[in-house]
């Protein structure tokens, strides 16, 4: 294992998701500035996911093809720069176009990043993964936080804060030349290796999986997008409440996300995904029903068991495309992802037509619909490992 590297690739995945973890909660003063409908303030999002994820599997196909290392330190640099640039937006088209080339710096490293770290992890993939994952969910947590500081003291303008970490880290990546790893030769093994199934054999449970990942990102989008407007809109509360859901949230998800990977790895996959499913949707019922200390307990419990899993379904996805590392992370993190996306101006439709509240209650649903989609896959895949 390289460490350094491993390092390096995490500090990058931390600063870029900063920026995603972010925007979500810029949304509520972004819409009472530009006087938008919850439709307008969704397809922010919507763009934003779009340029982030749906086009990621481009990224994945390149990273396949050829060496696109250099998209590691400009990937978080263009994240940054876009989310910076957001508050000075004067109108919905600006906004529309910052979201936009932030979300491309997020589309730009993922895919590169994964590849890497699935040639530094050796056998335990999930574990590797899980703190990758890390660096990345850290990022989200921490994103709503800083927004709403700089927001509360600087207004929206305070947003160009957040240009200031991709700066200095695409400096460290320049200046520190340890994430330049030689995959070549691992490449040639990995392309040499024995297949764990056809593709026939494959299409069916990756189509599957995507399914799972579309309806749990739909989820957690649909969360990190409405809870502010629940709690600003709907309860009266102070911004700072609804940041400090969003981050109680975001950081329970990050100890899953180092728990999950482990777990997986001795419990096996499978089985994995659908335990943390099955009890997040529980939990997010809890959270609506009930209120105070309570509701964010519950909250947090959701948070850590949805996104526990994201590490899981990275190696599953990878397992069904071993020769195709990059295109099997941009359809998993990138595509479905992108694509759970959409369903945040679809559930902007339902905010407009039936309000917040009932929004909550159809997000709330979604991960039972993962787990049934879930259940049918067969894993492990046929001549695979014993996961």
């Amino acid at each position: 294992m390289n460490w350094k590297a491993l390092a390096l690739l995490i500090a990058g995945h931390f600063v870029t998701d900063i920026n995603t973890g972010a925007l979500p909660a810029f949304l509520p003063f972004i819409k009472d500035s530009l006087n938008l409908s919850y439709t307008m303030a969704a397809s922010i999002i919507l763009f934003f996911n779009v340029t982030s994820s749906v086009i990621q599997p481009v990224f994945g196909f390149l990273s396949d093809r050829w060496s696109v290392r250099w998209l590691l330190p400009v990937g978080p640099l263009l994240a940054s720069l876009g989310l910076g640039l957001l508050g000075l937006g004067p109108s919905y088209g600006w906004i529309l176009l910052f979201a936009s080339l932030s979300g491309l710096g997020q589309a730009s490293y993922h895919p590169e990043g994964f590849k890497t770290v699935s040639f530094l992890s050796g056998r335990k993939k999930a574990t590797i993964f899980s703190i990758f994952h890390f660096g990345g969910n850290l990022g989200f947590a921490v994103g709503p936080l800083l927004a709403t500081f700089f927001f509360v003291h600087f207004g929206l303008p305070g947003s160009l804060w957040f240009i200031i970490p991709g700066v200095v880290l695409t400096a460290v990546f320049l200046l520190i030349p340890h994430w330049k790893v030689d995959t070549k030769a691992l490449e040639k093994r990995a392309a040499s290796g024995p297949r764990t199934a056809a593709s026939r054999q494959n299409s069916f449970p990756m189509a599957m999986l995507v399914l799972v990942v579309v309806l749990r990102s739909a989820t957690r989008l649909g969360l990190m997008t409405f809870v502010p407007f629940y709690f600003i809109n709907v309860l009266q509360r102070d911004p700072l409440t609804a940041g400090k859901y969003l981050s109680t949230f975001l950081f329970a998800g990050t100890v899953g996300i180092l728990a999950g990977g482990p777990l997986a790895d001795r419990f096996g996959y499978k089985r994995m995904v659908l335990f943390t499913l099955g009890l997040s949707s529980i939990f997010l019922y809890l959270f609506y029903h009930t209120g105070g200390t309570l509701s964010l307990v519950f909250f947090s419990l959701a948070g850590l068991l949805l996104i526990s899993s994201n590490s899981t379904t990275m190696a599953m996805a990878q397992s069904f495309m071993p020769r195709n590392l990059g295109m099997a992370s941009g359809l998993i993190l990138g595509f479905s992802m992108g694509v759970g996306g959409v369903s945040t101006t679809l559930l902007g439709w339902v905010a407009d037509l039936w309000g917040i509240p009932a929004t909550l209650q159809v997000t709330c649903f979604l991960p039972i619909l993962a787990f049934l989609a879930c259940w049918p896959i067969p894993y492990p895949p046929p001549e695979g490992q014993n996961q």
